[in-house]
């Protein structure tokens, strides 16, 4: 089983900047990647971001190229996501998922419990 614990959410006006962080506990050894995910409210659930454990390889989803980031510490089990140029669109619960190993290609095996992000315009 693995842990996934999410901070960083709260409110920030247009244009500002947020990280959030997920730290992963339990069988991180079984990692292969981690990333994020987003819903706003009556929306469907968005893929935000993701980044290999081994080799740090990031993709984004389209609207999220050049104003988010996603890093990570592997000595800390720990992933980041920067986000910058906040806009209300924006406004979402963030969630934090794992990847296991031979896992990319399907739904992540883990899920955190979500930190909300408002963005007020």
């Amino acid at each position: 089983q693995v842990q996934l614990v999410e901070s960083g959410g709260g409110l920030v006006q247009t244009g500002g900047s947020l990280r959030l962080s997920c730290a992963a506990s339990g069988r991180t050894s079984s990692n292969d990647a981690m990333g994020w995910f987003r819903q706003a409210p009556g929306k469907a659930r968005e893929f935000v971001a993701r980044i290999t454990r081994s080799a740090g390889r990031t993709v984004y989803a389209d609207s999220m190229k050049g104003r988010f980031t996603i890093s990570r510490d592997n000595a800390v089990n720990t992933v980041y996501l920067q986000m910058s140029s906040l806009e209300p669109e924006d406004t979402a619960v963030y969630r934090c998922a794992f990847w296991t190993l031979g896992g990319l290609n399907g739904a992540p095996a883990y899920w955190g419990q979500g930190t909300q992000v408002t963005v007020s315009s």
